[in-house]
């Protein structure tokens, strides 16, 4: 982006020299006739010259040729006619078919084939007009500016050239094109004293590798800095940008993106969506915050989080995500709540609160740590007062385990085995199978409680469907009609699916 437009800044800031020798005009009032003209016819009455063939005179410091000439003397009017040409210190030269100069109002109108050339630069227009009392020059039929050098150009309908002020104007159909890069745009201002270029209506820039769009905005040529305004966006072979602003400094690696903000990072799959960001090059840091959600899509199932802020960070090419504050996750296989989690490459950490759910299970701890392949979960670590919860029905039985440690392995996403180690405790239903005729039924027929250092427990759809202890256990078992109150529940039995997103909508959603 700064390559573009410091070389239309150069571009638009040579075209001041082209109108130098005009504001000069105002010099001289006499014509100094040179040898060559074949005819000079003067009418003393009215201060009419007429000059016909080869004309050739100096006239206010420009020295100007041309097929034919009238001046009229008491009025100070030049008409020029025929291969009109105008030279001004060896260097920049005026051509054009007509010329007209009006030197008490200080306006002059040069029309056809306009063309305005200095050593690197050349001005192609139909018709030019300047006005040296307000110091303006402007075309209305279309224009171009060309660096004969560098063959970059510029094209507009309309141009305007303040050479007091070096402010410049291009509306309609604005175009520049340079060796590797094009702006299109509806109206270009430029401020010189500011270096700063203003787009104001739908603009696209596009290089080789970059291409970007807004509908207002501003860039400084000194600076290195600028704004894309509304509906903007970047894009590149691997990332994609868009937001109400984006705010960018080239010197510093700095970015800023406000309103609506959309981020994707085609290479890993991983989208961003919030109302601010930041992002800093040099740092490979960025992060986002309001109404946050980080989009991770997977092999078969697509994973969102949520939190008050989120860090993105890049190490030995691997992203790193950081959500602090309200940390939520939604996937159609694993949700999650907690204050804050990391995720890095195929695993999620939870801190301060965790809590995962997984179909009917619920999984907490002080910190969890969930491995996943792809879409699919491999494992999760609990540490710490921890507790798996499996909903039989609801708000009367759950199957549970609780110890020190417990690490729970999946299959297509399925709980179905875990491991618990220190202070295991499990509180589960066993059914028996009740034939009558050709029906099968199963009835529950109490409630085991057990107790031991560590085990191992084998699940399928949420019912434990064999216990492995490493040392003796203890226990009891009740009867179904039996069971104690006190006894149904774990020590801090809390079932906390109320605080379960359904949907990746309610991942903004506060609950309590």
């Amino acid at each position: 982006m700064s390559i573009i437009l410091n070389s239309l800044n150069k571009l638009i800031i040579c075209s001041i020299f082209f109108l130098i020798p005009i504001q000069t005009i105002a010099q001289k009032d006499i014509l100094e006739l040179l040898p060559g003209s074949e005819i000079l016819e003067y009418n003393e009455a009215n201060g009419f010259h007429r000059l016909i063939g080869n004309v050739n005179f100096i006239y206010q410091n420009n020295l100007m040729y041309c097929d034919s000439a009238h001046y009229f003397e008491k009025n100070q009017i030049v008409r020029a006619y025929g291969k009109v040409h105008i030279n001004k210190n060896d260097t920049l030269n005026f051509y054009c078919d007509s010329l007209f100069f009006d030197g008490k109002k200080g306006k002059s109108i040069l029309w056809g084939n306009v063309r305005v050339i200095d050593n690197e630069y050349k001005l192609l227009t139909d018709t030019l007009k300047y006005d040296s009392k307000k110091t303006n020059a402007y075309y209305q039929n279309g224009g171009k500016v060309i660096n004969t050098v560098t063959k970059e150009t510029l094209t507009s309908k309309i141009g305007y050239f303040h050479p007091k002020s070096k402010n410049f104007f291009f509306s309609y159909n604005v175009l520049y094109k340079g060796k590797n890069s094009t702006i299109q745009t509806d109206t270009l201002q430029y401020i010189y004293n500011e270096k700063k270029a203003i787009f104001l209506g739908k603009t696209d820039i596009q290089n080789k590798n970059t291409k970007m769009y807004c509908e207002s905005g501003w860039y400084k040529t000194n600076s290195e800095e600028g704004s894309l305004i509304k509906n903007a966006y970047i894009s590149r072979q691997e990332e994609y940008i868009s937001g109400d602003t984006l705010i960018y400094d080239s010197k510093k690696g700095i970015s800023i993106g406000k309103g609506n903000i959309y981020y994707t990072d085609l290479t890993q799959k991983l989208e961003f969506n919030g109302e601010y960001a930041y992002t800093s090059d040099s740092l490979n840091y960025s992060f986002i915050t309001g109404n946050a959600i980080a989009t991770k899509i997977m092999k078969d199932d697509t994973l969102y989080l949520h939190a008050d802020t989120l860090i993105k960070s890049s190490l030995d090419s691997i992203n790193i995500i950081k959500a602090y504050k309200n940390s939520k996750v939604f996937s159609t296989k694993v949700q999650c709540v907690a204050d804050s989690i990391v995720y890095k490459s195929n695993s999620m950490k939870l801190y301060d609160n965790p809590i995962v759910w997984s179909y009917g299970a619920e999984l907490k701890g002080d910190f969890i740590e969930i491995s996943i392949n792809d879409s699919i979960i491999d494992s999760i670590n609990i540490q710490n007062n921890s507790s798996i919860l499996m909903e039989i029905e609801p708000n009367l039985y759950y199957n549970q385990i609780s110890g020190k440690n417990i690490i729970a392995y999946f299959k297509e996403n399925k709980l179905y085995k875990t491991y618990v180690k220190g202070n295991a405790i499990t509180l589960f239903y066993p059914e028996e199978e009740i034939r009558s005729d050709s029906t099968l039924t199963k009835k529950r027929i109490g409630m085991n409680r057990l107790y031991s250092s560590n085990l191992r427990i084998d699940i399928k759809n949420n019912k434990i469907k064999g216990i492995n202890y490493i040392q003796s256990p203890d226990g009891v078992f009740y009867p179904i009609e039996k069971i104690k109150k006190e006894e149904k529940f774990i020590q801090n039995f809390v079932w906390k699916e109320a605080l379960r997103p359904k949907t990746k909508e309610e991942i903004l959603i506060e609950k309590n």
